[in-house]
């Protein structure tokens, strides 16, 4: 099945999204920080079950092709982002569906799941964090340079944006994301995780080098009933490493 790319209007804000499949079950694809459905999610757009599911990747504001508006940071951009991700699944007139996450993007996921509850069916989240600790903005920190990134990660990225964007916008999360730790004790959405009803599947990877595992499992600890795995040779593109093995598990989590 092709993918389509496509823009729609949502919020005052063209949104970018990517569409694949013809399956009843609707699931959105949520990327990371700088991240598009392009470059985040190749190998879920091509190979994940296009019978079953409805696949749709999109573009958060200010990131791939939903520019412009340029992406800022604002106290609430979790949420600003979580509203964009749901109010754009009703645009596309999907009534529910499941919810994809990865890092930043597992971050929005957990804020919808919490917010909309009515409208997620199921939710699946990696490499997501839901507070911000003294040790993480060290590690922020480490990756705010981007000319110091390697060029597999960089490459794509400075391709999409230009060095400028990239570098600036890179920066700017950083000293957004960062500014969590500095009030009501590093906490993002920790009081939102015992509002999440729905079936939730967390995966970490244990070698991820930027959401140390605690992370994981206190977000496990706090939504009721879910599930954890911990891939012991995954690290934080666990879904691109070993996208195979990923694919599986959430399409057998979503049936």
């Amino acid at each position: 099945t092709s993918i389509m790319s496509a823009k729609i209007q949502v919020n005052g804000v063209h949104l970018h999204y990517q569409q694949t499949g013809e399956g009843s079950h609707a699931v959105l694809l949520l990327p990371g920080m700088l991240g598009s459905g392009q470059t985040d999610f190749g190998p879920q757009l091509k190979s994940m079950n296009k019978q079953l599911f409805t696949i749709v990747a999109w573009d958060p504001r200010g990131y791939g092709k939903s520019i412009p508006p340029s992406r800022d940071f604002p106290p609430d951009f979790f949420e600003r982002d979580a509203k964009d991700a749901v109010d754009l699944m009703q645009a596309l007139k999907f009534k529910k569906f499941s919810l994809l996450g990865w890092s930043d993007g597992g971050i929005t996921a957990l804020i919808a799941a919490a917010k909309y509850p009515n409208l997620i069916h199921k939710l699946v989240v990696w490499g997501a964090n839901a507070s911000v600790t003294q040790e993480d903005v060290r590690i922020y920190n480490g990756i705010r340079d981007v000319s110091k990134w390697s060029e597999k990660v960089k490459k794509p990225l400075e391709e999409m944006y230009g060095h400028d964007y990239f570098a600036k916008t890179c920066e700017a999360w950083v000293d957004g994301i960062s500014r969590f730790a500095d009030y009501s004790n590093g906490n993002i959405c920790q009081q939102l995780l015992p509002d999440i009803k729905c079936p939730t599947f967390i995966i970490h990877g244990e070698k991820d080098p930027l959401v140390p595992q605690p992370h994981a499992e206190y977000i496990h600890k706090h939504i009721k009933g879910s599930r954890l795995l911990l891939m012991p040779e995954g690290k934080h593109n666990l879904h691109l490493r070993f996208a195979e093995d990923f694919n599986r598990h959430v399409e057998d989590f979503l049936r």
